[in-house]
C-alpha cells in the first residue's frame, strides 16, 4: 500500500470518527474503539488516527477562528462533513510538522469528494490553499478583550473562560485554559497484589519502555512513548493499572487495612479505586461496588480478573436512589445490615478537571452540566450516609475543578449532617503532596506542579447518629 493511501485511511478514519462525536454526543474513547475495531488500520495508520481526532478537538476554537479569517462562510454555517474536513487539513497545516502542508490540502480535498449534496472540492481546496498563504495573524488583543484571547489562544469554549475567570481571576484561568492542550503522562499505578513499583519499573525497562516514578503517588510510574498500552506485557499480566496520579491519590483518603471487613465503593467502574482500595485491603474482606452502567460494570470486572482481585462483589444499582432490596446477595445484605467500615464516593461531576484527558468535553458539555452534577451528588450523599456505621470514614471525591460540584457539594453535605466530622487529609497525603491540601484539609489538585488531573477529595467521619 502506498503511503499516501495509508494516510488518506487514516484520514477517513478520523473524519468518521470527528462527526460520531459530533453527531451522537459519544465519548471520543468511545468512537475510536468502535471505529478503529472496524477499520482494523495498521500501527503507523492508528497512531495518526489518535493524532488527527485529538489534535483536532483540543485545538477546535482556535482552529475555526483561523479558517474564518480565511473562508467567504462561517465555520459555524458550515455543513458538519465540510467543517470537519476543513478542521482536519488545518490542524494538519498549522500543527503537523511532518506532514507537507501541500499533502493536507490534497488529502483534504480527496476527503471532501465523498461528502454528499453538491461538490464541496473547490471550497475545501481554495480556504485550506488561502491558510496556507496567510502568515500567522496575531492573537486577538489581552488587553481589550481577555475573554476573547483565552478562549482563542487556548481554544476553550467562552462560557467556560468566562466562569473560570470569575472563580479563579486571569492567571489561573489561564493556567486550566493552557492545561487543556497538554497531552497527559501515561501514568501506571502499581498493582501490590502482583509486584512492587520497584519489581514493575524494572519489569517494563527489561521489555525496553523508558519510565520514572511519580513525585507524590508511592505506587506510580509514568510510561514514556510505548504504543497501544494493551499490548505491554506487564499490564495484560495485571503488574498495573492505567490512572492518573491524582487519581491514585483519592484511595489513600480512606486509609483502609486488611482488618476492615466491609467498604463500600458507590460509583466504582470502571474500578480505578475500587481494585487499588482491594490491593490494600490485600484481597481480605469485603468491597461492595455499585455502579448504574451495567457495560461499566462488566469493565470492573474485567480489571478485577485482570489485576487478581478477589473481594469484590459487584451490583448494578443507582446510588442516588433506594439502596435496600438492590440484591439479595450475603455480602450485600451482611454489610448493609452491620454498616459499612469506610464508604468511597467518587462522585459523577462535569469532568471539567480531566478536559487534557477528554478534549471532546469542551465541545460537549455546557453550564448546566455543573448544576445537575450538583444536585445528584447531593442525593447520592443523602442516600449512601446513613450506611456508614459510627466511627467510619466517608471520602467524597470529583474529578473537577468547579466550585458548586466540590466545595458547595461538601458544605451542604455538613450543614444537613452534623453527625459527620470534616477531618484534614493531611495524614494521608505522602509528604511530597502536601502542597496539594487547601487551607480547609482538602484534597485540591488543581494548579499543581506535578502534571495531574484536577481532582477534589473530602474525608468526613461519622461520630454519631
Amino acid at each position: 500500500m502506498k503511503p499516501e493511501t495509508v494516510l488518506n485511511s487514516a484520514r477517513s478514519v478520523a473524519l468518521a470518527i470527528l462527526q460520531k462525536i459530533e453527531r451522537q454526543r459519544q465519548f471520543a474513547d468511545d468512537a475510536l474503539d468502535q471505529l478503529i475495531e472496524k477499520a482494523s488500520p495498521s500501527k503507523l495508520d492508528r497512531g495518526l488516527i489518535f493524532e488527527l481526532v485529538y489534535g483536532v478537538l483540543r485545538y477546535r476554537e482556535t482552529l475555526d477562528w483561523r479558517l474564518n479569517l480565511v473562508a467567504n462562510r462561517p465555520m459555524s454555517r458550515l455543513p458538519l462533513p465540510v467543517a470537519m474536513t476543513l478542521r482536519l487539513g488545518a490542524y494538519q497545516i498549522l500543527y503537523l510538522d511532518r506532514i507537507p502542508p501541500s499533502a493536507a490540502v490534497n488529502e483534504s480535498v480527496n476527503l471532501s469528494r465523498s461528502i454528499r449534496g453538491r461538490d464541496w472540492t473547490g471550497f475545501v481546496n481554495g480556504v485550506l490553499r488561502n491558510l496556507v498563504r496567510q502568515t500567522t495573524p496575531p492573537w486577538p488583543d489581552l488587553s481589550e478583550n481577555l475573554l476573547r484571547y483565552l478562549s482563542i489562544r487556548y481554544s476553550c469554549p467562552q462560557w467556560l473562560v468566562e466562569r473560570w475567570l470569575s472563580f479563579f481571576g486571569p492567571a489561573k484561568t489561564e493556567w486550566l485554559c493552557e492545561a487543556t492542550l497538554k497531552i497527559p503522562p501515561i501514568t501506571l499505578r502499581t498493582n501490590t497484589l502482583r509486584c512492587t513499583r520497584e519489581e514493575l519499573a524494572t519489569r517494563l525497562r527489561d521489555e525496553g519502555y523508558e519510565v520514572r516514578e511519580t513525585l507524590v503517588s508511592p505506587l506510580g510510574l509514568v510510561l514514556q512513548k510505548c504504543g497501544k498500552l494493551s499490548d505491554v506485557k506487564a499490564f495484560q499480566d495485571g503488574w498495573c493499572y492505567i490512572e492518573d496520579e491524582a487519581a491514585q491519590l483519592v484511595p489513600l483518603l480512606l486509609d483502609v487495612s486488611p482488618e476492615q471487613q466491609h467498604i463500600l465503593d458507590v460509583c466504582a467502574a470502571p474500578g480505578g479505586k475500587t481494585t487499588h482500595l482491594a490491593a490494600r485491603m490485600q484481597n481480605q474482606g469485603t468491597i461492595v461496588a455499585l455502579d448504574q452502567n451495567p457495560r461499566r460494570l462488566r469493565s470492573l470486572t474485567s480489571n478485577c480478573q485482570r489485576l487478581g482481585v478477589t473481594n469484590v462483589s459487584r451490583f448494578v444499582a443507582d446510588a442516588s436512589q433506594e439502596l435496600l432490596g438492590v440484591d439479595n446477595s450475603s455480602p450485600f445484605v451482611s454489610a448493609m445490615s452491620q454498616g459499612f467500615d469506610g464508604i468511597l464516593c467518587d462522585a459523577p461531576c462535569s469532568g471539567l478537571g480531566v478536559l487534557r484527558r477528554h478534549p471532546d468535553g469542551k465541545w460537549a458539555k455546557d453550564p448546566d452540566i455543573i448544576t445537575r452534577a450538583q444536585a445528584r451528588q447531593l442525593e447520592i450523599l443523602n442516600r449512601i450516609c446513613p450506611l456508614l456505621r459510627p466511627g467510619g470514614v466517608l471520602v467524597y471525591s470529583a474529578c473537577s475543578t468547579e466550585p458548586e460540584e466540590t466545595y458547595q457539594v461538601l458544605a451542604t453535605f455538613c450543614r444537613q449532617h452534623p453527625e459527620f466530622r470534616h477531618e484534614s487529609v493531611e495524614p494521608c497525603i505522602p509528604p511530597a503532596g502536601q502542597s496539594l491540601i487547601d487551607q480547609e484539609g482538602n484534597l485540591f489538585t488543581a494548579f499543581n506542579p506535578f502534571d495531574m488531573d484536577g481532582f477534589f477529595a473530602a474525608r468526613l467521619r461519622k461520630v454519631g447518629s
